[in-house]
């Protein structure tokens, strides 16, 4: 029997679920657009080294230009989902791309750092307007497998972001900035698949769904428990996404510096980080459906913890293989981190999106901007050196509370 304690600190849903349906369109769809999104969002970053020598830019200029589009896209997202929670607004969808298809416009046109500046704000606004909105969608089109929708929708946007350092390597870097432009297909193309998901969400009454939609045995984490879980999750957020934004901005100088390899080299040594990330984040969500997601959480920081020490010391050909390791196991952690924060606080699916992606924006671009500061300081292999810990903050999981209500027997 549950001590009142206990019994203050959480609460047992048993509430039966409305049970329906994958719909794979949808989710398909609306991973689609997460995968144009992020590979707009990914040629950014890519062409920092050409940014670098066209503006004569130093590493604390390029972080700053990854805080201004990661701020910019993390902190309107947590307020955009707790607003569309209440007040779902489908249309955001194509109208946050439409915002981001202004930035590549500047950014094929800027002139200046400052304008630089100013096309990475507007493409982290468009950023901001879409993942709340998205991730709602494949929650809605999951029937009932959350993890794996979350994943899928997760991939989407992970692949866009693998494939967008290799059309910058093809396209931008050899045709120079203004090459940029061809961006805009991309986004236009988002924003006519962004319309139709959102005409399929007012059709099939996306307010309701998520109403109605009770989880099947969860505990509803209250007080001081929810308090730990929450603050335990951005911590682990925090250690993911340094890492993650050390080898994502700065792969490709790490690379160059310590190997002499050419930009476009190091491009492609960068596209297999970033594929193996997608892959990992694929895997995890139908992996933490299965076996939960403390135990997903477990395994995607403690097991690559050994790797990510090794990484600095190793030669070119372990570098990039330590790397790929790196990004796929690390990876399989972000779905069961967004599904476990969900289940934490049920009836909230917009605003816990918003809060984790605005995390993971936020985190991204203040490390982004911390790390470049030091490596005009320290140097980059020292960076490396200091980001090979941040796994082994992964031991903060053991006080997880669980979500899932323990089974009894009769």
């Amino acid at each position: 029997m549950e001590s009142p304690s206990n019994a203050k600190q959480s609460t047992s849903i048993n509430t039966p679920a409305k049970v329906s349906t994958m719909v794979l369109p949808m989710l398909f769809a609306v991973a689609f657009a997460h995968l144009l999104n992020d590979l707009i969002q990914a040629s950014l970053p890519a062409i920092y080294p050409m940014l670098r020598a066209n503006f004569a830019l130093s590493f604390a200029q390029i972080g700053l230009i990854s805080l201004v589009y990661q701020l910019t896209a993390s902190l309107l997202q947590p307020w955009i989902g707790l607003y569309t929670d209440k007040y779902p607004k489908p249309y955001l969808l194509p109208l946050g791309m439409a915002v981001t298809l202004l930035g590549i416009v500047l950014l094929a046109l800027a002139q200046s750092f400052y304008m630089l500046l100013v096309s990475a704000a507007f493409i982290g606004v468009g950023s901001s307007t879409f993942h709340p909105e998205a991730s709602r969608v494949a929650r809605m089109a999951s029937g009932g497998r959350f993890g794996t929708a979350q994943s899928t929708f997760q991939v989407g946007g992970n692949t866009g972001s693998a494939i967008g350092p290799l059309l910058a390597a093809a396209i931008i870097v050899p045709n120079g900035q203004a090459a940029a432009a061809w961006l805009v297909l991309f986004a236009l193309i988002g924003v006519w698949v962004l319309y139709r998901v959102s005409r399929w969400t007012i059709r099939h009454a996306a307010a309701q769904a998520q109403k109605t939609a009770v989880a099947v045995g969860l505990v509803k984490l209250e007080g001081i428990t929810l308090v730990r879980a929450i603050s335990v999750i951005c911590a682990l957020m925090l250690a993911k996404f340094t890492y993650i934004a050390s080898l994502s901005n700065y792969y490709t100088f790490y690379l160059i510096d310590k190997f002499h390899v050419s930009i476009q080299q190091a491009q492609l040594y960068l596209f297999a980080f970033l594929a193996a990330v997608a892959l990992g984040t694929f895997v995890g969500g139908p992996i933490g459906d299965r076996i939960g997601r403390k135990a997903v959480i477990w395994v995607s920081f403690l097991a690559m913890a050994p790797f990510a020490l090794l990484m600095p010391y190793a030669d070119l050909l372990w570098t990039c293989v330590l790397a790929i390791i790196a990004g796929l196991v690390m990876s399989s952690a972000f779905s069961a981190m967004v599904v476990y924060a969900q289940e934490a606080m049920p009836g909230r699916v917009g605003m816990v999106a918003g809060l984790m992606f605005g995390l993971m924006f936020g985190i991204s671009g203040i490390a982004a901007a911390s790390l470049g500061y030091l490596a005009d300081v320290r140097g980059i292999q020292w960076v490396f050196q200091l980001c090979s810990y941040l796994p082994l903050l992964g031991l903060l999981t053991l006080f997880l509370p669980n979500t899932r209500a323990a089974k009894t027997t009769p």
